[in-house]
């Protein structure tokens, strides 16, 4: 009886030695394929599809959670917002609503820039300045990332948002980035470093699957997939972590 037992388990477990794959939305197993029997298809290389995110085949993937989520949350951009980059998301998503809008550059040879600061060593920057700040794709950039965040709360008003976005999975930049790439991030450590600087008021949310980032990976446009494999959320598989915190009264 023990040898049929465990003979039981090893094929319930599969030959890989691990329990058979669930999907997230309703828990039932995932067909099974045969080892060996995986049609990898155009998948099947060792570089990806695309090198430049999938900005030569559309949108990247990681672009669609990011603009759904400054969609969302747009009537906080609004009064004066501060920008890294350009003034981009702010004027697309705050519209009327943006009374002055400032971009803040590292450099200072980059002509869109008003600030020019590092955020970790941000004490140029006035506190208490801005209604809201739009931060997309910065933060791993940063390696003092912990000084970075004290400084987006002080320099924020009282009750001004902080709307950030951040990499999970991703690849890493081949170019001008590549040398200040230090971080990806989790939920949970975006929670710890969040909450240690703006208290309770930080709502943080993780998009993507194990299609959509294997799709981000490979630098596929999110033009590619379809809506349903975007929206579908799977907490194994954080492509993407979004912010959006209220700075302290």
């Amino acid at each position: 009886m023990r040898r049929a037992f465990a003979d039981w388990l090893s094929a319930r477990l599969g030959r890989a030695g691990r329990a058979p794959d669930k999907t997230p939305d309703t828990g039932q197993a995932a067909p099974d394929i045969p080892f060996g029997a995986v049609r990898f298809g155009d998948l099947r290389r060792l570089t990806p599809v695309s090198g430049e995110w999938g900005f030569d085949r559309g949108t990247p993937v990681d672009r669609y959670y990011i603009e759904r989520f400054l969609e969302t949350h747009a009537a906080d951009i609004r009064g004066r917002v501060l920008e890294v980059g350009d003034d981009s998301y702010t004027r697309r998503f705050g519209a009327t609503r943006v009374t002055q809008a400032d971009v803040l550059h590292v450099r200072g040879d980059d002509s869109n820039a008003t600030i020019v600061a590092d955020l970790a060593h941000g004490d140029v920057i006035p506190s208490a300045s801005f209604d809201c700040v739009v931060l997309t794709q910065t933060l791993h950039l940063i390696y003092d990332v912990r000084a970075a965040i004290e400084t987006l709360a002080r320099i924020l008003k009282p009750g001004g948002v902080l709307l950030a976005t951040f990499p999970g999975i991703s690849q890493i930049d081949r170019g001008e980035w590549k040398e200040s790439w230090y971080w990806s991030f989790t939920t949970r450590s975006a929670r710890r470093l969040f909450d240690e600087c703006f208290g309770g008021s930080v709502e943080i949310e993780a998009h993507g699957n194990v299609f959509t980032a294997v799709a981000f990976l490979h630098g596929l446009a999110f033009e590619e997939l379809q809506p349903g494999e975007l929206d579908l959320h799977d907490p194994a598989f954080e492509l993407l972590i979004t912010v959006r915190a209220v700075a302290p009264s």
